[in-house]
């Protein structure tokens, strides 16, 4: 059978949940459907300037934490996958003492960096020539000539458009579809207006956090505000009918049999309620779903990820 290689999400918040997924499939690979392997973990140590695509506030990992979390994830053979994809890094931003650490504590030859800005991309290549790059999603890139030209360049995976998924006369002109790898739950609408919007506006926030912490309280500036009324509420239920979400079923019968098999799952900052729902759905065969997300809730919750409040104890007086 081919592998089905799936590319996760989290570093920090999603670290506990990603080990017990890990454990999970060693101790019962039946629950799994066929093929499932797990080849990255991807995202960023909070606070990191150049982290894009999603903002983390007031968070800040410790060096030992940082340290861990990598050589536990690298310890599984898994790589760790930097989400470095903020579109607005300048020249001045590349000597950020923290994203320098985070590059240099993975700095073995294993791991991976997602990016965006050609400007952080040569400096990772030329100060930190280990590490496999990768080309995000967050470009944008919806024509088929400048996606084959982007395959062609030295990226070990390009993250595709998710307006193109689905399409399958537009797949099948794509070249090197082994490096090609498919956002396959987006919470955007498809052919969202605003998407470059909102990663420019994650940007300009992690800017002002950064600015924020070297700043007494009263000298603090705001961060800019951002509503979306359908990637604040989606989950992997509500985008079954868009045109962009790709099921199990395409996965086995639409891609495979044309060369693709790397699917990345989105959600570095979801509920890990919904997150949970979204594993399972992808890779637990239907009969073991209900079985594992209760297994998996009963696991976090013993580990104190998650806490269910119960009622205190009192004394009864009679009246």
């Amino acid at each position: 059978m081919e592998e089905v290689r799936f590319h996760l999400p989290g570093l920090r918040y999603n670290f506990p949940l990603n080990m017990f997924w890990l454990s999970l499939q060693e101790q019962h690979p039946e629950y799994f459907r066929d093929g499932i392997k797990i080849v990255s973990f991807f995202g960023s140590f909070p606070f990191s300037l150049w982290n894009g695509g999603r903002l983390v506030s007031n968070d800040q990992c410790d060096a030992a934490f940082v340290k861990n979390v990598i050589k536990t994830i690298n310890s599984k053979g898994i790589p760790v996958r930097y989400t470095f994809t903020n579109p607005l890094i300048g020249e001045e931003d590349l000597d950020d003492p923290f994203c320098n650490f985070c590059l240099k504590a993975a700095d073995n030859g294993m791991n991976e960096v997602l990016v965006f800005s050609p400007i952080l991309e040569q400096y990772i290549r030329d100060k930190y020539p280990s590490f496999k790059i990768d080309s995000t999603t967050c470009k944008e890139i919806k024509d088929v000539d400048e996606l084959n030209a982007e395959l062609e360049k030295d990226y070990r995976y390009v993250v595709l458009d998710y307006n193109m998924n689905n399409k399958w006369d537009v797949l099948e002109k794509i070249n090197h579809k082994e490096k090609l790898e498919v956002l396959i739950n987006a919470l955007c609408i498809p052919d969202c207006k605003r998407r470059g919007d909102h990663y420019k506006n994650i940007a300009l926030n992690q800017q002002i956090i950064m600015d924020n912490m070297k700043l007494p309280k009263e000298k603090q500036k705001h961060i800019i505000p951002w509503k979306c009324e359908y990637g604040d509420n989606n989950c992997i239920h509500t985008i079954q009918g868009y045109s962009t979400y790709v099921s199990p079923e395409m996965i086995y019968e639409k891609y495979l049999p044309m060369g693709i098999n790397n699917f990345k799952i989105e959600g570095r900052t979801a509920s890990i309620f919904s997150l949970v729902e979204t594993y399972c759905h992808y890779m637990i065969k239907p009969e073991y779903q209900g079985q594992v997300r209760i297994l998996l809730l009963k696991n976090l919750e013993a580990a104190k990820v998650i806490s269910v409040n119960k009622p205190r104890p009192a004394v009864f007086k009679a009246e």
